[in-house]
């Protein structure tokens, strides 16, 4: 494979994971303002303790989306910092590494994905997964779902 399109393949992987991220903040960010909605509309009954619940829930379900929204935006900002027109010659943010059974793209912890046929698990830099790989280079092993050996690092 010629490093242009090494460069064009590991620029598709990193343009999915940013498209499924957006996904996830668009959705997160609906869900959010439903809830807000319902807490905001939650009308005064006789019984206030029901009303006062009902609130209570809708803003601890609308807190928990909004701390998932900062996640995914953090996602979102981590993998916009990487770098895919490099070459690397070991696993890093911005690499993809083929493995015996497995490929692997470093930048958007997705987990399996098919992209144009090919599966690939995309792999947050931060997880212990990509921090086991750092140090490791073509023809090493190392351990995912048994005994694997790194064939090619990109």
């Amino acid at each position: 494979m010629m490093m242009e399109e090494k460069i064009a393949h590991k620029l598709l992987l990193k343009n999915y994971c940013e498209q499924i991220i957006l996904q996830r903040i668009a959705i997160t960010q609906q869900a959010m303002d439903e809830a807000q909605a319902a807490a905001n509309q939650e009308g005064k009954s006789s019984a206030g303790d029901k009303y006062e619940t009902a609130r209570a829930m809708s803003h601890l379900e609308k807190d928990m989306h909004a701390r998932q929204l900062l996640a995914h935006q953090e996602s979102l900002h981590t993998l916009r910092m990487i770098n895919v027109q490099v070459i690397y010659n070991a696993p890093a943010a911005g690499a993809f590494i083929r493995s015996t059974t497995t490929n692997f793209f470093i930048g958007g912890g997705l987990g399996k994905q098919i992209v144009n046929g090919e599966t690939v698990v995309f792999l947050s830099p931060a997880s212990p997964l990509a921090l086991q790989l750092l140090h490791k280079k073509t023809g090493d092993e190392f351990t995912f779902k048994g005994k694997e050996k790194i064939i090619t690092i990109y």
